[in-house]
């Protein structure tokens, strides 16, 4: 059983002091396939130093991360760019909108956001959606955007069933993580209703542990609590899960 954590900080400073422990707990798990999310050019050397140190385990995206558009969002989409020019990525991301923190930079998250979307399709590689209280600023540059070229993951999904179609219509993927441990979540009353072809698993460690680690710092061995969550929602096995979600994360990411 091969499983994938499609999304991941593992270079985050939360893990400094047992990062080679943490990479040992979960390679040990099975969890071989780790996808990396940028944040923004101060993440990038660690980011290619976890890449050297685990070649056969960890792909990198690049992106500049909603929540980092800031004053110098224009230097740092240059620095995007100039590195999806010069190494192997497998996606664009993690980008999108958050108004959780600042609605005051919406116009230009939202710029980012179209500049990096462009980005991805001259390169041929999927986005890996942030959203969040921005699902309809979302679905507005998508169905701007939407072609045949457009696809990705919409990364920590935690909207409704029909919100979840409608990603699904602009071929994405829903990124399925601790959320849908969460008594609160609501994710859990529906998933169900959507195919596993639709679903790819993720930890987005060190943030939103599933339980019972809720509230405590996140790690991808922790993906094992989600999967066995998902064979409860699915009724079919966890093998079953981690086969269907590691096919897809290959569907789109082409490793």
């Amino acid at each position: 059983m091969i499983i994938t954590d499609t999304h991941t900080h593992l270079y985050s400073e939360a893990f400094d002091a047992d990062r080679s422990e943490m990479m040992q707990r979960t390679l040990e798990a099975n969890i071989s396939r780790l996808f990396i999310p940028a944040i923004d050019s101060t993440y990038t050397a660690s980011m290619l130093q976890l890449e050297k140190d685990y070649p056969k385990n960890v792909f990198l995206m690049m992106g500049l991360h909603p929540t980092h558009v800031k004053d110098n969002y224009k230097e740092e989409l240059a620095h995007v760019l100039e590195m999806l020019d010069t190494h192997t990525f497998y996606a664009v991301g993690e980008i999108g909108i958050d108004l959780y923190w600042d609605k005051s930079t919406l116009a230009i998250q939202q710029e980012a956001f179209r500049y990096q979307i462009k980005l991805a399709k001259q390169h041929q590689l999927p986005i890996v959606i942030h959203c969040r209280e921005a699902f309809d600023e979302i679905f507005e540059i998508l169905e701007e955007e939407k072609s045949d070229d457009l696809f990705g993951i919409f990364h920590c999904f935690t909207g409704s069933l029909e919100q979840a179609h409608r990603a699904i219509s602009y071929n994405m993927k829903l990124g399925i993580g601790g959320v849908a441990t969460f008594k609160n979540g609501k994710i859990d009353q529906f998933l169900n209703q959507i195919d596993l072809k639709h679903i790819v698993l993720e930890t987005d460690s060190p943030y939103l542990a599933p339980k019972p680690f809720r509230g405590k710092r996140n790690e991808s061995s922790y993906i094992l609590k989600v999967l066995e969550k998902l064979s409860e929602i699915y009724n079919t096995s966890e093998e079953k899960i981690a086969d269907i979600t590691t096919e897809n994360s290959k569907a789109v990411f082409g490793v």
